[in-house]
């Protein structure tokens, strides 16, 4: 069945906006490889305007009372719960989830937009009385102004959501440029704000490429910077928007591991890696990558064990009741993933499940990789070095806990990792040693709460900032001090000494 394909729009002034250039890029449905649409990639120019548009909306959306933001935004995560089914159909289609893992996309959505409910108490100032010669001492939090959101493909509700919530709910005008690969969401969303009563320009998509983004980088009207996305790129937003004087959260890549002591529960550890390293086709920067099971007997079993589990899973369309997961996001994708599960063989690693080449792929033209597991990876292979960001997982072979933690803590990517175990001991060790920024004790994937601070280590993350969490409230407002006396009516004295008190 061939869709119709339709031309999309940007989302600027309040408004839909159709795009000014003829450069287009093509949006596809990945369970068929057919396009269903085509996005227009702004120019400078063109993001020039919605900046300067940003700015006037977000003066008369500070201007709210806080009250009155927050009837706004509770009103948006209304809306968003209501029409939830109408967004489950469109991140199905554009990115291949089944409706279960899209579901639970928006699920954790709606938890940065609770959390944002929370914004009059994070935006509490402090008060002193009488710090030093009559002297009273307080503080207040201000909106920036016009900040950025640079999205990703993989989640194209939550992490947009998680970047950009508490940054309206605090009084900032946002820009949100998502993936060109997932640009009906974020469209969908912008209808949903202006119908909940958001000034026009406080909420702006502009749909785009690489002109886009440095736009948002280099322009000095822009605030702050969220973005998330490979490694790569994040540093260079990072290097780039420090660069032109921007508060700057890149959120990158991940090599996350799953270590599995001998004592664990294996069955419960294999069902639970099962989940973690193939939801999603494996396209999370919060997945697992690599099972280490320490020592031989742990790994030979565990393999054995996640070798059946694997070979019942199902890939298909998300239009399929029975399926675990879809499609990776582009044909590109889905070759890049193949070459780096054929150099991890030439390397020696052991191909224990073989995902190269699904059943489905006979009788349809979409993206599937079925799942492929390989075993005795070493440190020194690429497949173990860089994250794969597809349905090839490894299994790294140590001989101790105290191995396992060097190999971890030596690993550039310091996103998320987690241990299954019984033993108490072990936990602690692992819980404090481990240099990673988000772990797990005897759960599969670590990601925090909505009210939970978000980030990884090392280069899983340039700059200071966090996704999800209070910390987003900090990221984007900025702090006053104020000292404050009045003057008695007698005359005071001169003096040139420092003050103190």
């Amino acid at each position: 069945m061939t869709n119709e394909v339709k031309t999309l729009t940007h989302f600027i002034g309040g408004q839909s906006v159709e795009g000014k250039t003829n450069e287009f890029g093509d949006v596809y449905n990945p369970s068929t490889g057919e396009v269903i649409a085509k996005v227009p990639f702004a120019s400078a120019d063109e993001v020039k305007e919605a900046i300067a548009l940003a700015k006037e909306g977000q003066k008369k959306w500070a201007a709210m009372s806080l009250g009155k933001r927050m009837e706004v935004v509770l009103k948006f995560r209304n809306l968003l719960a209501e029409r939830q089914e109408e967004l489950l159909d469109l991140v199905s289609l554009e990115s291949g989830k089944t409706r279960e893992d899209a579901l639970g996309e928006i699920t954790r959505g709606l938890e940065s937009v609770d959390l944002s409910l929370n914004a009059p108490h994070l935006l509490k100032g402090e008060y002193s009385v009488n710090v030093g010669g009559n002297i009273n001492a307080f503080s207040t939090k201000s909106p920036l102004g016009v900040v950025a959101a640079i999205a990703p493909f993989n989640f194209p509700v939550m992490v947009p959501l998680a970047m950009t919530a508490m940054a309206v709910a605090v009084g900032n005008a946002v820009i949100l440029k998502p993936s060109e690969k997932v640009p009906h969401s974020a469209l969908f969303m912008s209808q949903l704000w202006a119908e909940a009563g958001l000034p026009a320009g406080a909420w702006t998509i502009v749909n785009g490429a690489k002109d886009a983004v440095n736009e948002l980088l280099e322009n000095p009207e822009v605030q702050a910077i969220s973005f998330v996305g490979s490694t790569r790129v994040a540093e260079y937003v990072y290097q780039t928007g420090t660069k032109h004087g921007k508060r700057v959260a890149a959120f990158g890549g991940g090599k996350n591991h799953m270590i599995i002591m001998p004592d664990a529960d294996l069955e419960q550890a294999a069902s639970a890696f099962l989940g973690a390293a193939y939801g999603a086709a494996s396209q999370r920067c919060m997945a697992i990558s690599a099972a280490m099971p320490v020592g031989q007997e742990t790994a030979d079993r565990f393999v054995a064990i996640i070798k059946e589990k694997i070979e019942k899973l199902k890939v298909g369309p998300y239009t399929e009741k029975d399926v675990d997961f879809g499609p990776v996001i582009s044909k590109e994708s889905k070759e890049h993933i193949v070459n780096e599960i054929n150099l991890g063989l030439e390397e020696g690693a052991e191909l224990v499940v073989d995902g190269r080449n699904p059943a489905i792929c006979e009788s349809s033209e979409g993206y599937y990789l079925g799942p492929t597991l390989l075993d005795n990876v070493t440190p020194d292979m690429k497949i173990y070095k860089e994250e794969v960001f597809g349905p090839a997982r490894i299994v790294v072979r140590v001989n101790e806990l105290e191995d396992a933690i060097k190999l971890i803590n030596s690993h550039e990517l310091g996103n998320g990792v987690t241990i299954f175990t019984n033993s108490g001991a072990a936990s602690r060790k692992f819980v404090n040693e481990i240099e990673v920024g988000m772990v797990g004790v005897n759960v599969p994937i670590p990601i925090p709460v909505g009210y939970y601070n978000f980030g990884g280590w090392k280069r899983s993350k340039f700059g200071e900032g966090h996704m999800f969490g209070p910390d987003t409230a900090r990221f984007f407002t900025k702090t006053k001090t104020v000292s404050e006396r009045w003057p008695e009516d007698q005359i005071e004295q001169v003096t040139f000494s420092f003050p103190s008190n």
